[in-house]
C-alpha cells in the first residue's frame, strides 16, 4: 500500500468508468480519501463499496453548478478538507459540424469544459487552504490532433488546456494546475469514439497500431501519471499538459 496521498482528500469526476475509475482506485490505494462523481448510480455505489470507508459516491451532472457545490461540500463535511480535483468527466458528441445538432454541441461543451470551470470555481477556496493542493484535468490528444466526426470533443479538449493554463497563472503558487492528454486508451469511450468510423473494430485496432509502442494504453497507465502529477513528486510542475499516448505518430 502506497502513501503518496496520505491524509489528502480528492474529488474525482467521471469516476464510474475507464480512466476516472482507475484514478480513483489509485488515489485510495495511495492513502487518499475520495469523493466519487458520476452519473451511473449502480456503478458508483459498487465502486464506493469496493474502496471502503475512504470513498463516498454522489451521483449527478457535472455541468450543473449546484451539483459541483454539493461535491465540494460533501468532501469538506465528511473528510474535513479538500486537496485535489481530478477532472475526468467527458462525452464525445459525435457528428460533423454540418450534421451535429446544436443541443449535442452544447451538451458536449458543458460536460467537457464548463464542468471544469464550475467545479474549480467552488473548490478553489477550499484548495487554497491546503498546502500542495492541485487541479488535474484529463484532456486528450484531441486538443492537438484532429479526428473525423469529433468537432465538439476536439474543441472542448483544446479549451480545457487554455483554461488549465489560465488557472495555473491565476492561482499560483498556492494551487498547481496541470492536464494530461491521453491518446488511444482501451476504455468504453474509445470504443464509442470508434463508431464514428465505417469499421469500428478495425478503427480500435488501428489506433493501437498507430502508436510507437504498438498497443492501446490502459486506464492504469493514465492513473499512474495522474498519481504523479497530484503528488509531491510533481511539486515543481504547473501549467503543463503531459501527453501520454504511446508515441502516437499520426491522426
Amino acid at each position: 500500500m502506497g502513501h503518496k496521498l496520505e491524509h489528502k482528500v480528492a474529488i474525482v469526476t467521471g469516476a464510474t468508468s475507464g480512466m476516472g475509475k482507475a484514478i480513483a482506485r489509485s488515489f485510495v490505494a495511495n492513502g487518499a480519501s475520495v469523493v466519487l462523481s458520476g452519473r451511473n448510480i449502480e456503478r458508483g455505489k459498487k465502486l464506493a463499496k469496493e474502496l471502503g470507508d475512504q470513498a463516498l459516491f454522489l451521483s449527478g451532472d457535472v455541468s450543473i453548478g449546484t451539483y459541483n457545490e454539493q461535491l465540494v461540500r460533501l468532501a469538506v463535511e465528511r473528510f474535513g478538507r479538500l486537496d485535489i480535483l481530478s477532472l475526468n468527466a467527458g462525452i464525445l458528441g459525435i457528428g460533423s459540424v454540418t450534421d451535429l445538432e446544436e443541443h449535442v454541441w452544447n451538451t458536449t461543451l458543458h460536460t467537457n469544459l464548463s464542468s471544469i470551470f464550475l467545479l474549480s470555481k467552488y473548490a478553489i477556496p477550499e484548495l487554497q487552504k491546503q498546502p500542495g493542493s492541485s487541479i488535474l484535468i484529463n484532456a486528450s490528444i484531441a486538443a492537438y490532433k484532429s479526428f473525423p466526426q469529433h468537432p465538439a470533443y476536439c474543441a472542448s479538449k483544446a479549451g480545457s488546456l487554455a483554461l488549465m493554463r489560465q488557472m495555473a497563472v491565476e492561482y499560483a503558487p498556492s494551487i498547481r494546475v496541470n492536464a494530461m492528454c491521453p491518446g488511444p486508451v482501451d476504455t468504453p469511450l474509445l470504443h464509442d469514439s470508434a463508431k464514428a468510423f465505417n469499421d469500428p473494430s478495425k478503427a480500435v485496432e488501428n489506433a493501437g497500431k498507430s502508436t510507437l509502442l504498438n498497443r492501446l494504453g490502459k486506464a492504469s497507465d493514465v492513473a499512474n501519471l495522474a498519481l504523479f502529477l497530484v503528488s509531491e513528486d510533481a511539486s515543481w510542475i504547473t501549467g503543463s499538459a503531459m501527453t501520454i499516448d504511446g508515441g502516437k505518430i499520426n491522426t
